[in-house]
């Protein structure tokens, strides 16, 4: 089944209005004058790091792309549970993970252990506290609002190529990437609509625009790459990268550095255009999970 088919499934059991039916990067839950935000997010061995990937760079990358989703949502870390495969070179995960909870300042609040693999799997749930409200979603993105990016896009598909193909070329970006936490903070007021590029931008930008039943006209040739020019297209369609994708109104005081690379328009004939070009399915524009 693919991973679209199941998650629509699970949305005729996600009720509660926390859940944002499942389009969006993290639940939401009212406590008091408190939000809470959290989110799951796992890694598996040959999915989402290469089989013999150094253990602490596993933990980095569990930790981080957890945090990204945090970051989308403007939300401050308060804390993370781990779920954990035991197997080789345990010392060595638990080295990475007390490195990348130090940066992010971050406390191990608790989780589970288990055996099993090849290949192993990991899991961990970040748990954050909303710092702006409305807390941002997916789903505000409004006509005439701009699409923006922060960062480069590329980055982790040329450090993936460069671990796959053993050149010695820098890899940090994808075993390594950075949650944009400061930066979401401070965009949180600001945006209409927000998430973090995690599964390529085309890709998560259709989401953003089913999400908003809007059509996001984008600019390819305005994207910022960190990748040759001939790869632009596989920049635009790979993941990993962890960069924000937002909308706002087209002349903002955004506070942080991010590159303009479209518009939003009413719904139309697709929810996405790549340089005038309507794309009508999601086939292709990124990463998808299948059976």
């Amino acid at each position: 089944m693919k991973e679209s088919a199941f998650l629509d499934q699970l949305r005729t059991l996600a009720t509660h209005p926390g859940a944002r039916d499942f389009r969006d990067d993290a639940c939401v839950l009212e406590l008091g004058t408190e939000r809470l935000v959290l989110t799951h997010d796992m890694l598996v061995e040959g999915v989402h790091f290469l089989p013999g990937a150094a253990p602490e760079d596993v933990a980095w990358k569990l930790v981080a792309s957890n945090l990204s989703d945090l970051a989308a949502k403007g939300a401050e870390p308060l804390g993370v549970l781990l779920g954990y495969m035991l197997g080789a070179a345990d010392d060595r995960f638990i080295d990475g993970l007390e490195e990348v909870l130090a940066h992010y300042n971050v406390p191990l609040l608790g989780g589970d252990t288990t055996a099993g693999g090849p290949p192993r799997s990991f899991g961990l749930t970040a748990i954050g506290r909303a710092t702006s409200t409305p807390v941002p979603s997916r789903s505000g993105a409004r006509p005439g609002d701009a699409i923006f990016v922060t960062g480069e896009l590329g980055a982790a598909m040329m450090g993936f190529e460069a671990l796959r193909d053993g050149t010695g070329a820098d890899s940090t970006a994808y075993r390594c990437p950075m949650a944009r936490l400061a930066e979401g903070q401070l965009l949180a007021p600001r945006v209409s609509a927000m998430m973090d590029i995690s599964d390529g931008l085309l890709l998560d930008a259709w989401r953003m625009a089913e999400a908003s039943h809007a059509t996001f006209l984008i600019d390819g040739q305005a994207v910022p790459i960190a990748a040759p020019e001939e790869r632009r297209g596989d920049a635009l369609r790979w993941g990993d990268d962890y960069e924000l994708l937002f909308t706002a109104r087209a002349d903002p005081e955004l506070a942080i550095p991010a590159t303009r690379i479209g518009t939003v328009e009413p719904r139309g004939a697709a929810p996405l255009y790549l340089n005038g070009e309507a794309i009508t399915s999601s086939e292709g524009l990124g990463y998808q999970h299948a059976a």
